[in-house]
């Protein structure tokens, strides 16, 4: 009874959280948004369906096991750091390094491009952009999400944390809306801001080289890849290339990594 008041619970946290989130959008917008908003996130909610089904199917019973293994054996990062509290943070903090590297890589690696390019096509940039992801992209992810999972020795407490975590910083810094110039500053320091990631969406290949981070901030400041330089508006949100266009909806950008030319990221490859 108590753990499902306590799942209760958190599922209105979660609901009053994204619900504060979409308000905060319509109050305080970051950025002037260029296309009709309905039929937008409709097909980013669908796009983003899809991948839940994905992940729920493949994703979740695997790294489920692997962490309830890493519990029950004390491997991994964790128990190298002897598990508990030390090693429990330290597993979280692995598996978001490993989410640094991995987006890092669908931009420079050619296939992982093709369906993460699905993502950043989005010509406006909401918290619906961060349910627009290729469902395939989710399989394509899988090997390394198994290996974060292993490498880090994170347990199924600490696995579900990192999820939430997770979930929420991608709706937060996909979100169009404007912190103040100092907070936002300060928290950019530490955790992806929205203004942080609205340069890495930026159709400048130099701006979208930078802000890799989907969590915590300080593998950009680690790696040098921050930036903070760039007025926000004078961004233009999407991807520069001749099928952007016909890529924002839905059936052409399911259908786009698979195209015979490979769209690589500042141009056709």
């Amino acid at each position: 009874m108590a753990s499902r008041l306590v799942k209760l619970a958190g599922m209105v946290l979660g609901a009053g959280a994204v619900g504060a989130l979409l308000y905060a959008e319509r109050t305080r917008p970051l950025r002037k948004q260029m296309r009709k908003a309905a039929p937008r996130i409709a097909r980013n909610v669908a796009m983003g369906a899809a991948c839940q089904a994905a992940i729920s199917a493949a994703e979740v019973p695997l790294t489920e096991r692997i962490a309830s293994r890493n519990a029950a054996h004390k491997r991994g990062l964790s128990g190298l750091f002897g598990g508990g509290i030390m090693g429990s943070a330290v597993a979280f903090l692995a598996m978001d390094y490993g989410f640094y590297l991995w987006h890092v890589a669908t931009h420079k690696v050619p296939l992982l491009w093709r369906f993460h390019r699905v993502h950043h096509v989005d010509p406006d940039m909401d918290a619906s952009t961060a349910l627009r992801f290729h469902f395939v992209d989710m399989v394509v992810s899988l090997p390394w999400r198994l290996v974060q999972v292993r490498v880090s020795g994170i347990g199924p407490r600490g696995l579900a944390l990192w999820c939430r975590f997770f979930l929420f910083s991608v709706l937060f810094h996909h979100a169009n809306w404007r912190l103040p110039r100092g907070l936002d500053a300060a928290l950019s320091k530490h955790i992806t801001t929205p203004r942080m990631h609205g340069i890495h969406h930026s159709q400048n290949p130099c701006e979208m080289d930078s802000n890799w981070s989907s969590g915590i901030a300080w593998w950009d400041h680690l790696h040098r890849t921050f930036r903070d330089d760039v007025p926000t508006d004078t961004i233009t949100i999407g991807v520069d290339d001749p099928l952007a266009e016909r890529d924002t909806h839905l059936l052409p950008a399911l259908r786009a990594p698979f195209a015979a030319r490979l769209v690589q990221a500042g141009g056709l490859v």
